[in-house]
């Protein structure tokens, strides 16, 4: 009875959209969601989210059977990144705010955890950069544990340059922190057990390069794993809920794809694959404050769990069942599990919270009231042929009520390069549709997501394969009828912003025009700005040279990749855009770019945004971001 209860609520909760298509202005597309990072609390009764709506930047704690305010707060000076309950009472939030620190060069991104009581209406910062642990830290945001009375958090957090130790903060009041267990300059992680007695630490040496885990066993320190490693390749992501051992993540030796396993804490006895598919890896664990993990996610266009608890597992294989077409992400959940929150999107859906409760579900909040569901453009699951054989699985945006049949197109490359995209609401990608367009988002060799083969045949192919990917997908969909060569876009963030320049300069007969978001456009500046901020011999640089040249990095191949040394090339218009305090991008990478483009007397024009970040997370630089593609797509296309 509950499970048709279930899915009769989940059929009829598209009943309130509009019954036509909708023209959605496209101002509606460039806001932040109204809602977001929504968390129930352990009893059920109470609701804490992010509430962008009116000008505002507030996060929200209501009482959910009233539905009366209990508290707001202000978060507008920084940039929310987090928020969970510790209990009914208390919550914390995680926040970050570019600003400088003092004695360094540059700004730098500083994340902090703020505890905030519902009842004294009371906030405070858990640890201060200075005030007993080292000024010169910018993530301070980190909590591994909770004490069982509930009044301090344990936090990691460097003394100095040479000591990475666990600290002992209260939850009740500003105080200065004490240290609770000492650790090394190149420990990572720590881990309790249920009464707050640490058992396990996690080191990294990029000296040594050298991963290992020790366990805490009758007061020392025993060493039960080691790797030798120039960049971790195993997460070890919490712990099970005995505390007996701790949960990894790792290649399957049979099939290559990322799988779950268990490490002993007294032997580092690994397990066999406890959660692994064939088709689809585990990208992300569950776990709760005191990193005890309860389930998996897998990769995929649309996200996939696995529990313990087969309970949990027929729940959301009737959610899937009941709609094929959305994404259900977890976003909390009480601690019996017996209250669930979702953020459903993609079908008839721009973005909604729904709680799962009793075997029904119920609407909470539109994360995008101002787009209706009617008006939310389909997403198809799509692959083709690269020229070498390789399937590039893809997905293809059509305008509602549209054939893709001769339309004008965006090529849009995701960033990471090692990211994929997902079948859900994405801004840009639905503002593109509204205005006609299709949207092209091929999964190029280098994407995640669809096995390891997959991952490492982008390996070394900046600006080659990577980039004949996305070439044959243009040329395979027009070869098919599906859109006009002649009227084509690319336009990307980060890397894509990337491969929105390796089009303009590498293909320039390709595109009629390119949009670079925070995109590198000089990859041997980018190698060299790592290698000074983190050192050569970091985790950090042997990833990036992995990945760019297959660990064989000479200045002539990074020169040849470049798009900054061929601007001689450039037919299309470019319209950069980047934000002045990215913190991965250099801003350098586009005004260096800009003023090549401008010598060579090329069209091109450049837009900075005044405070923006990587991910234009405040409202006022997306809105201008969007309104500037807004414009030059509509010139020339």
């Amino acid at each position: 009875m509950r499970t048709l209860m279930l899915f009769t609520m989940l059929l009829v909760m598209p009943l309130y959209l509009f019954a036509q298509r909708q023209q959605v202005p496209v101002e509606a597309y460039g806001k932040l969601p109204n809602k977001s990072m929504m968390v129930i609390s352990p009893n059920a009764e109470r609701m804490a989210y992010r509430d962008t709506s009116n000008n505002r930047d507030l996060m929200i704690i209501i009482d959910l059977k009233s539905g009366s305010l209990l508290a707001a707060v202000d978060v507008s000076s920084v940039k929310p990144d987090n928020v969970y309950f510790i209990d009914d009472e208390r919550l914390v939030f995680v926040a970050s705010k570019n600003k400088h620190i003092w004695g360094y060069r540059g700004r730098h991104d500083i994340s902090a955890a703020f505890a905030y009581n519902l009842t004294t209406k009371k906030i405070h910062q858990l640890l201060i950069q200075g005030y007993g642990i080292y000024d010169g830290q910018s993530q301070l945001g980190n909590i591994v544990g909770i004490s069982a009375d509930k009044k301090f958090a344990y936090m990691p957090a460097y003394k100095n340059l040479g000591s990475y130790n666990l600290y002992k903060v209260s939850l009740d009041k500003k105080r200065k922190p004490r240290i609770y267990r000492k650790g090394t300059s190149d420990t990572r992680n720590f881990f309790l057990d249920g009464n707050g007695e640490v058992i396990a630490r996690e080191r990294y040496n990029d000296n040594d390069d050298l991963h290992r885990i020790e366990a805490l066993i009758d007061d020392d320190w025993h060493e039960i794993f080691r790797q030798k490693t120039p960049y971790r390749t195993k997460g070890f992501r919490g712990l099970t809920p005995d505390r007996k051992s701790l949960v990894m993540i790792s290649q399957d030796k049979d099939h290559g794809r990322w799988a779950y396993y268990t490490m002993s804490l007294s032997d580092g006895t690994i397990s066999e694959p406890i959660f692994s598919h064939e088709d689809k890896d585990v990208e992300y664990v569950l776990t709760d404050v005191q990193q005890v993990v309860h389930g998996v996610r897998y990769s995929g266009f649309t996200p996939t769990y696995d529990f313990f608890d087969k309970k949990l597992n027929a729940r959301m294989r009737g959610l899937k069942k009941a709609l094929p077409n959305n994404t259900f992400t977890i976003s909390d959940y009480t601690p019996d599990w017996n209250s669930m929150v979702f953020y459903m999107d993609g079908e008839l859906s721009s973005g909604d919270y729904v709680l799962y409760q009793h075997g029904t579900l119920g609407m909470l909040a539109s994360a995008r009231p101002d787009i209706p569901g009617q008006a939310v453009h389909p997403i198809t699951e799509y692959s083709f042929k690269a020229r070498d054989g390789l399937t590039i699985p893809t997905l293809i945006t059509t305008p509602v009520g549209q054939t893709a049949k001769n339309l004008p197109a965006i090529m849009l490359p995701h960033g990471g390069p090692e990211l994929y995209d997902k079948l859900g609401f994405d801004w840009l990608t639905q503002y593109f549709a509204s205005q006609g367009y299709l949207v092209i988002q091929p999964q190029f060799r280098g994407s995640s997501g669809f096995g390891p083969k997959h991952l490492f045949k982008g390996r070394g192919e900046w600006g080659r394969k990577m980039q004949d990917d996305l070439t044959d997908a243009v040329n395979h969909l027009a070869e098919k009828g599906m859109i006009d060569k002649k009227r084509v876009c690319i336009v990307g963030a980060s890397y894509g912003g990337y491969a929105a320049l390796a089009g303009a300069t590498f293909t320039p007969d390709l595109y009629q025009c390119a949009v670079s978001i925070n995109g590198i456009s000089d990859v041997e500046q980018m190698l060299d700005s790592e290698i000074l901020d983190y050192g050569s011999d970091s985790s950090a640089v042997s990833y990036w040279q992995d990945v760019i040249a297959k660990g064989e990095v000479n200045e002539e191949h990074l020169e040849q990749i470049s798009p900054i040394n061929y601007v001689k090339n450039v037919k299309a218009p470019i319209l950069l855009i980047h934000g002045e305090r990215d913190e991965s991008v250099a801003f350098e990478q586009s005004e260096d770019m800009f003023d090549e483009l401008e010598d060579a007397d090329k069209d091109v024009t450049f837009i900075e945004l005044e405070d923006g970040d990587h991910h234009l997370s405040q409202a006022k630089n997306r809105m201008k971001a969007l309104k500037a593609i807004d414009k030059f797509i509509k010139e020339f296309i």
